[in-house]
């Protein structure tokens, strides 16, 4: 029977390992940590519960269709509710806005809180979808480095929205263009941070994103987060998927230009195909080291990364979601502190994440689990220590400001994550969240394929490679990937032929 190994049970590895072995492959999954989900965990402060990493979900259809693939029930497993309102936005001069599921809603809302003309609000989202759908399948569901994806009939559809695409203005011009408000242009531009980008760098291209949110809708997973990854990695071992956990791979192993398997401590492992969820960068310099690595593409210009406060708060509020935002003042230089200064702004964007509002059970009675992020650069040799200390207190005295309660006091369970933590426990380089930027019009190109055009046998997926990072880009890298591997029959065949030959 033919062998696959994946290196990594992040989300992306997971769902390669249950492709696969839908494929006919026996697939070993080789985790260096105790247990899957990569930034995708779980875990307890006292008695409040924790989603550590991703906190948005979206396309939830891509996660469905592994079961699907299959041929399970995807609802016997995991089960999602649709949001609304999806997000509460907060601004410095004391504005709010809640973000209803519904466009035309979400339009009115926008109209009645900002005086932004709710019919250009609906334009802005028709287009969003318009532009979505034109180009998802070219540039999301396909490999951008295979010659057949420019020969199909979806380039067709991508080539009639090329005008509106935004390619040669940045994402701000794009949405400044539309909008007068600065504050709903701020609401717009902060899609860009989904991929760990700058929308005054960023091309108009990423205006697709709010697509996601605003027609298709955001969702939660009834157990948070987290439930989506042991979802699936149930499904993976009912399918005959082993995983080792505490076994970290030290080398990935080539005969000529052929993949034989992978090494680990515990010994060398045959394999015909070895796909790679580890970050790009530390798979090429660590597991890789004696191949030829593709330096430009490795030096591109890094994401963003994330400090996150997680926080156990002893009262409830009401005026509180699921999803909040606490803009800046000034969203530029929040920006430019990030990616230009390497630091971190005296004013920054606080998101804050309470599951608890979602499942009581997250928090003891009468309380909130906060999980508040702020945007950061990637790991530099910042000292994280004295930007974590006077972060916290930036943040507190925001939201405490903005909230008219002092948060401080009220704190009864405390953890942090930082981007030495992060690189640390997921080897993402420099902890930098979405692997590349997209702060460039040129991005997509620009990053690695979901194959080795060197190595036969060898493959990519996670937020480092085509088509990018979060949840469903990360499965959707699995699904390209899913879609470039032989099938077990066909690989073990061609294996036997050449060996006869």
């Amino acid at each position: 029977m033919a062998e696959a190994a994946i290196v990594g049970a992040g989300i992306g590895g997971i769902a390669a390992a249950i492709r696969l072995a839908v494929k006919g492959y026996e697939v070993t999954v080789f985790e260096a940590n105790h247990t899957f989900g990569g930034k995708m965990q779980e875990f307890w402060l006292g008695d409040y519960r924790f989603d550590a990493g991703p906190s948005l979900f979206t396309l939830p259809h891509l996660v469905d269709e592994l079961f699907t693939l299959a041929g399970r029930t995807p609802s016997d497993y995991f089960t999602y509710i649709r949001l609304d309102p999806v997000t509460h936005y907060f601004w410095p001069d004391g504005s709010r806005l809640k973000a209803y599921a519904d466009a035309a809603q979400f339009a009115k809302e926008a109209e009645q809180q900002l005086g932004v003309p709710k019919q250009a609000v609906q334009n802005a989202l028709a287009k969003s979808s318009r532009l979505y759908k034109g180009t998802a399948d070219t540039f999301l569901q396909k490999s951008l480095h295979r010659l057949n994806t420019y020969l199909s009939v979806d380039v067709l559809k991508a080539l009639s929205c090329l005008s509106d695409l935004g390619l040669i203005s940045s994402m701000h011009k794009v949405n400044a263009s539309q909008f007068t408000d600065p504050r709903f242009v701020q609401l717009l531009d902060r899609f860009a941070t989904y991929n760990g980008s700058d929308p005054y760098q960023a091309p108009g291209t990423l205006n697709i994103i709010p697509h996601l949110e605003h027609n298709l809708g955001a969702f939660y997973p009834k157990g948070g987060i987290y439930a989506i990854a042991a979802s699936l990695v149930k499904l993976a071992e009912e399918l005959g998927v082993k995983f080792r956990y505490n076994e970290q791979v030290n080398r990935i192993t080539t005969a000529g230009k052929r993949i034989t398997g992978l090494e680990t401590p515990d010994g060398i492992y045959k394999a015909d195909v070895v796909v790679s969820n580890m970050d790009i960068v530390p798979t090429y310099r660590k597991l890789l080291p004696d191949q030829a690595a593709p330096e430009k593409t490795l030096q591109q210009p890094r994401s963003s990364s994330a400090l996150i406060y997680y926080l156990g708060i002893k009262r409830q509020f009401p005026s509180l979601h699921l999803h909040n935002i606490f803009f800046s003042q000034d969203y530029k230089s929040e920006f430019e502190h990030i990616f230009q200064r390497k630091t971190i702004s005296s004013d920054p964007t606080v998101y804050v994440n309470i599951t608890s509002k979602m499942e009581a059970a997250d928090a003891p009675a009468g309380a909130e689990n906060w999980f508040v992020m702020v945007n950061v650069p990637y790991n530099q040799g910042q000292d994280w220590q004295q930007l974590t200390a006077h972060t916290r207190q930036v943040m507190l005295r925001k939201l405490s400001q903005m909230l008219g309660t002092e948060i401080e006091p009220l704190i009864e369970q405390e953890q942090v994550l930082d981007p030495i933590i992060i690189e640390s426990r997921t080897s993402s380089y420099g902890g930098a969240l979405y692997g590349s930027s997209s702060n460039n019009r040129m991005a997509a190109f620009l990053r690695h394929p979901n194959f080795s055009s060197k190595i036969k046998g060898l493959y990519f997926c996670g937020g480092s490679v085509h088509p990018g990072g979060g949840i469903p880009l990360c499965l959707l890298s699995a699904k390209i990937v899913g879609g470039l591997v032989p099938s077990a029959s066909t690989g073990s065949k061609a294996n036997t032929e050449k060996q006869n030959a």
